[in-house]
């Protein structure tokens, strides 16, 4: 995935951790260009079997003030809210972890794009929000994922108002993982990346599964599908078995995965 073939994106990878910025100055709008170009970056993470974590930031001042204002008219409107929810479905099939480091603001479209994220890692000073009540609009992606992220009167309460909240009751509503000193962000995102990406792939993957799977099981069900990854990895991957082994023999694991990566 070559980082020219993209007009609004910086795309890098490094050691397994594939980082794509938002990069459509000043305040990173996503617009139907860029979201196709986010679209295929995705697709091509997906499907790439070396790439063990994926970041989402934004360059400049902000994460992403939303989704192009313009493109909410009628005439847009209908093209929009397909490419963006493709956006959303992409980024929910991505089996490695996904980490998304919010600096400035991520407002909108940009809010939606962030907590749909595994991870976000936010600046003390970052604000969330969804606006678009304000407009006469709704966000469907944050409407349909806020109640289970952050109970539903909280969702009631940031959808209905409007109104942005800081990095510290963010993470206490459930939107972020999070909050670190500004000037600490990239630091914090890298070390949290970089653990990540020292795990088992594999396991991490089915661990993954396991966590997203249980959504919409009754807590029964959860667990006996739980179970089931569990087994398959215990039988099917070696990298389980060398972890136990390293465990047993007070040594550093040596990961088939990685090594296959390398």
């Amino acid at each position: 995935m070559s980082a020219a073939s993209f007009k609004n994106l910086g795309v890098s990878e490094r050691d397994g951790i594939v980082s794509i910025s938002l990069e459509r100055p000043p305040l990173n709008v996503l617009d139907i260009e860029m979201l196709g170009e986010l679209n295929r970056a995705l697709e091509s993470v997906r499907s790439d079997p070396s790439a063990r974590v994926l970041t989402i930031s934004g360059k400049g001042k902000v994460f992403s003030a939303g989704v192009e204002v313009a493109e909410h008219l009628p005439d847009r409107a209908e093209e929009m809210l397909s490419v963006f929810h493709a956006t959303l479905d992409l980024l929910a099939s991505i089996e490695i972890p996904t980490v998304a480091i919010v600096h400035g603001v991520a407002l909108g479209g940009g809010c939606e794009l962030a907590t749909a994220c595994d991870f976000v890692v936010c600046a003390e000073s970052a604000k969330f929000g969804q606006p678009e009540i304000k407009l006469a609009a709704i966000a469907p992606a944050a409407a349909s994922s806020f109640p289970r992220l952050c109970g539903l009167k909280r969702a009631f309460e940031l959808l209905m108002l409007g109104e942005s909240i800081g990095a510290a009751k963010a993470v206490a509503y459930g939107l972020a993982t999070r909050a670190v000193p500004d000037d600490e962000l990239e630091h914090e995102a890298a070390s949290l990346a970089s653990k990540l990406a020292s795990m088992s792939g594999p396991v991490l993957r089915g661990l993954k599964r396991a966590i997203l799977g249980s959504l919409d099981r009754s807590p029964s069900e959860a667990l006996t599908m739980a179970d089931g990854i569990c087994a398959e990895l215990l039988v099917g991957c070696p990298d389980c078995e060398e972890g136990m082994r390293a465990f047993l023999e007070k040594r550093k694991p040596q990961w088939q995965s990685a090594a296959a990566r390398t």
